[in-house]
């Protein structure tokens, strides 16, 4: 007789679970159907009902990597515009021990990301959905005239993910010398970046196609 619902959606719970802590402590590199089976205490043949080939363990990885980034807490939005995109970049950063695992996770993915096409492609979709966010931050900006009218907030929003993550790595790398509060200054100053009239500025003041 084959398990209950109930019983194969818990089944499948510890399962995602040990796919975790397997992430969190060893990363993809260390991401084997052996390792969740050890973490769990059960047998790699139970494992193969859920995952049959190592691509479908790493795609069922990145969905949950992914869950918990979009479940995390985040900071409450302040006014829209640029104050509600700094916002959305401090909670993209490593500023905390748990921000730090996650996005060591997702620095470890981009490989794995690289050498499958499906999963490159589910990659750059989620880009995608990233840089859609942050623009919707900068149209309001612009609306708001905290930003010029003729601003490109597409190219903005580019520019701001390129600027985040660029971060997220060097601090992962050098936390010493980029703490959570160097971190948040940098930001600052990226922001203000954006507010600068073209010209006053060498920060990312990307205000239209040819700036």
């Amino acid at each position: 007789m084959p398990p209950a619902r109930g019983d194969h959606e818990a089944r499948r719970q510890d399962v995602s679970e040990a796919v975790w802590q397997v992430l969190a402590a060893k990363g993809f590199a260390g991401l084997t159907l052996r390792a969740v089976a050890a973490e769990m205490g059960a047998s790699t043949g139970l494992l193969m009902h859920y995952f049959p080939t190592k691509r479908a363990l790493v795609a069922h990885a990145l969905d949950i990597l992914e869950k918990r980034t979009a479940e995390r807490p985040r900071r409450e939005r302040p006014s829209p515009g640029l104050a509600s995109l700094r916002a959305v970049l401090l909670d993209i950063l490593p500023l905390t021990p748990d921000g730090a695992d996650r996005n060591r996770i997702w620095v470890a993915s981009w490989d794995v990301a690289l050498s499958d096409d499906g999963l490159g492609r589910d990659q750059a979709d989620r880009y995608t959905r990233m840089r859609d966010a942050l623009r919707a931050h900068l149209d309001e900006a612009v609306a708001l005239g905290e930003l010029p009218p003729h601003a490109d907030a597409a190219g903005l929003a580019a520019t701001a993910v390129a600027f985040v993550h660029g971060l997220v790595v060097q601090a992962l790398f050098d936390p010493a010398a980029l703490p959570p509060a160097r971190q948040a200054a940098l930001v600052d100053d990226f922001l203000a970046g954006l507010r600068a009239p073209r010209g006053r500025s060498a920060g990312p003041t990307a205000v239209g196609p040819s700036s």
